[in-house]
């Protein structure tokens, strides 16, 4: 068998929503500077009151035997990598053969070890990986070995919800209704924002905590946005809310100031999303950065290097809980390993509603819980109804 095309293609559709969509946007590193801290939530291209375009790219890996896979969404400049340098190393190959492929294209990218070039190197190995599920006519959990159990918890990822307490009391009440043993939510506030943004996030925490109860796991995300002199005196005041984690206080680069924050605080610490490959999050594990590794899948290498990564995990006992933007390959990659070192799928409540818009079958929880898939490959098969537009991407 081999590869025939690739396909790279921009698909636009509209999400209906009543309310507004992105009500409170995250704490980010640019926040330092004050024309930046002022920018309000992202903004969707609105069609009209309640309805929301959605573009996305996708694609799709074809071959002589009929048998193809599908990779995606990913943005615009990921689909420019993949179409001018990635697809020319895939043409004429065995798509079955996918660490050479992957070798080949990590090789020829050397200059992109991280950041968008490996973003779309991990879209084309997830594509690759859902066309050997279709090939082999099975899920790829059962190809990565497993599945190892037939549903997996998922925690509710509030990206994009009011930090007002009302609607935060209102809001995790919902999720501890829904299901969900454990929920993530995001700080607004930093070391620009002195004491008063402290007592901001420290509101937040108080809030969750008096609204879910002792049993409702809490996490915390700061987005690489404070500093170690803030984290251990925000963690130390934390401490009596029992969060289950406080997730990337710095930039992913600062591996010795994590190491730092861990060694001083009692709260466990969470990073690796913004890592990538098997020697990026080697590096934070030597080093002990992370109580909990983050790396997302669909940018740290795709599914190939995310077993690579798990093996490494396994090896340093600890635990790996994908960051939820690679829904659905992560619940194949997680339900594929033992629950020690995969206990938790992250599910982006906002986020996953923008993410697989396109998807006939999109990864959602019940009783918050997913589900391990039984079709074959990934589950990226696209519901026609939701396209407004196709156009394939030439550059």
């Amino acid at each position: 068998m081999k590869i025939t095309a690739v396909s790279v293609y921009e698909l636009q559709g509209v999400l209906e929503q009543e309310e507004e969509f992105w009500e409170e946007r995250l704490l980010r590193p640019l926040d330092i500077y004050p024309e930046h801290r002022a920018e309000g939530a992202h903004e969707m291209f609105a069609v009209s009151e309640g309805r929301y375009r959605i573009t996305a790219y996708f694609v799709d890996i074809e071959t002589d035997e009929g048998v193809s896979g599908r990779g995606g969404p990913f943005p615009r400049e990921q689909a420019f990598i993949i179409q001018t340098q990635l697809a020319p190393l895939l043409l004429g190959h065995d798509p079955l053969a996918s660490e050479r492929l992957w070798d080949r294209m990590y090789r020829a990218q050397v200059h992109g070890r991280k950041g968008t070039e490996m973003m779309a190197l991990s879209a084309v190995d997830c594509a690759l990986w859902d066309l050997k599920g279709n090939w082999f006519d099975a899920p790829v959990c059962q190809l990565l070995g497993g599945p190892t159990r037939t549903e997996v918890p998922a925690y509710a990822s509030a990206l994009g919800y009011s930090l007002d307490p009302e609607l935060v009391q209102e809001r995790a009440k919902q999720f501890a209704a829904q299901g969900y043993a454990a929920t993530k939510w995001f700080f607004r506030d930093g070391p620009t924002d002195g004491k008063a943004g402290m007592e901001r996030n420290l509101r937040l925490v108080r809030t969750l905590r008096a609204s879910l109860g002792p049993d409702v796991d809490i996490m915390l995300d700061c987005w690489m946005s404070w500093d170690v002199p803030y984290t251990v005196q925000m963690a130390r005041r934390l401490e009596e809310y029992a969060p289950r984690w406080i997730e990337e206080p710095v930039l992913p680069d600062k591996i010795e100031q994590y190491a730092q924050i861990r060694r001083q605080v009692n709260v466990p610490i969470s990073g690796g999303e913004h890592e990538y490959t098997r020697w990026g999050l080697k590096q934070l594990m030597d080093a002990g950065a992370c109580d909990v590794y983050q790396p997302d899948i669909y940018w740290c290498g795709g599914i190939s290097e995310t077993q690579k990564i798990l093996a490494l995990a396994s090896a340093y006992d600890v635990p790996v809980i994908p960051h939820g933007h690679s829904t659905p390959a992560s619940i194949h990659v997680i339900a594929a390993w033992p629950e020690p070192t995969t206990p938790l799928l992250e599910y982006l409540i906002k986020w996953n509603e923008v993410h697989q818009f396109f998807l006939k079958n999109p990864v959602k929880p019940v009783n918050g819980m997913v589900s391990v898939p039984r079709g074959a490959g990934i589950g990226m098969e696209l519901d026609e109804a939701k396209i407004d537009r196709r156009a394939e991407v030439e550059f």
